[in-house]
């Protein structure tokens, strides 16, 4: 695939009108964009659906529009992939309308396939975002990509979780990619593809403006990178709905989030529970609904080594009981024997050690310290 044939795509792919259907489209009237191109107005307006409009749109765009637009992409620090480039993603080949054309910055690998999509309400709850936040976290440590739209709200909390696990992210936007919208996460997007954590995606021309309209169809390409997409949460009204509709479409599995019974912003996920979709709590609710790629990663988190999950803030007391349990889990009764500690205060000890997550209190009042795990 040459400079020539990027060129002839992106001809089509700058004229008004000509989205991924109507491409799709002229692919299959005259199989390449470098035959569409030469042959010319009198035949496109035979190709059904296509409408002098769009025709007349196509006839206008020059070489020195798609110069413009490369070289806007050369200083924007992205790249232009066709469904012919080899890092265009395979998973979206294989949904009814890819995008003819992705516009790239940042890193897009092959094990990004491995990946779920993330998406929630913008204006949402402080629940809403610690579960976002947290489920990002969760599937980054596993290995999973977590693919979501940039917007704020659960968009934004669900990227950070991702990169605050050290796992990363891709970030679909609804605009070109010379705008950072919404302008607050901009930080976040840059960082992104600073670190060399994830990749931003568009298939909207470089300087496309933020349209409402632009969002239900960007939709389709965050659940068409994905293995299946998780709605952390969703008034019955929420876009995050639609892109639960096309995962559905797509043949992917889509998960929620049980939230309130009480509260607006959860109607919609929690409709989504009732109608089928996976009841999600936890990362094994995920991965048991993954098919093969979740049983490899679940295998690969159970084969990883339990470290010890230590507090930061422990005083001598209960470094001494922290210790102590080194050599396996005791009782309370052993624990005073073994440290020599007065009775009430290991006991008090103990139970801030359980309170800060470090052990845990198993079968039988046998002590043992919890594990990273």
């Amino acid at each position: 695939m040459g400079d020539q044939h990027v060129r002839a795509v992106l001809r089509l792919h700058l004229a008004d009108g000509v989205g991924a259907v109507t491409y799709l489209r002229l692919m299959r009237a005259f199989g390449s964009a470098e035959s569409a191109l030469s042959a010319g107005p009198a035949e496109w307006v035979k190709v059904p659906h296509v409408g002098e409009k769009t025709v007349a749109a196509m006839a206008a765009i020059t070489d020195q529009d798609v110069d413009e637009e490369l070289a806007v992409t050369e200083r924007a620090g992205a790249r232009v992939l066709t469904q012919e480039s080899v890092e265009y993603p395979l998973a979206l080949k294989h949904i009814d309308d890819p995008p003819a054309v992705l516009y790239v910055r940042g890193q897009w690998r092959e094990s990004d396939a491995v990946s779920l999509g993330v998406v929630g309400s913008r204006r949402c709850t402080h629940y809403g975002l610690e579960q976002a936040q947290r489920f990002g976290e969760l599937l980054g440590q596993a290995g999973l990509t977590v693919v979501s739209g940039g917007a704020r709200g659960i968009d934004a909390a669900a990227h950070r979780g991702a990169l605050r696990a050290g796992g990363r992210t891709v970030a679909v936007m609804g605009c070109g990619l010379c705008t950072h919208f919404p302008p607050e996460n901009g930080e976040l997007f840059e960082s992104i593809v600073r670190d060399g954590r994830g990749a931003l995606m568009s298939e909207l021309p470089m300087r496309t403006a933020v349209l409402a309209g632009n969002f239900p169809t960007r939709n389709r390409i965050i659940s068409g990178l994905s293995l299946g997409v998780l709605i952390v949460e969703a008034a019955r009204r929420s876009g995050s709905l639609i892109t639960a509709r096309q995962a559905v479409e797509q043949g992917k599995t889509v998960f929620a989030v049980p939230g309130r019974v009480d509260s607006p912003m959860s109607q919609g996920t929690n409709d989504l529970i009732r109608n089928g979709s996976i009841l999600t709590q936890g990362l094994e609710d995920i991965l048991e609904h993954l098919g093969p790629v979740g049983q490899s990663l679940t295998a690969a988190k159970e084969a990883e080594p339990q470290l010890p999950f230590a507090p930061a803030n422990m005083d001598a007391t209960e470094q001494k009981i922290w210790d102590t349990l080194a050599a396996g889990g005791r009782t309370l009764d052993e624990l005073v024997r073994a440290t020599g500690l007065p009775t009430a205060k290991a006991t008090a000890a103990m139970t801030m050690l359980v309170i800060k997550g470090a052990v845990k209190q198993n079968p039988g009042n046998l002590f043992a310290r919890k594990t990273s795990k």
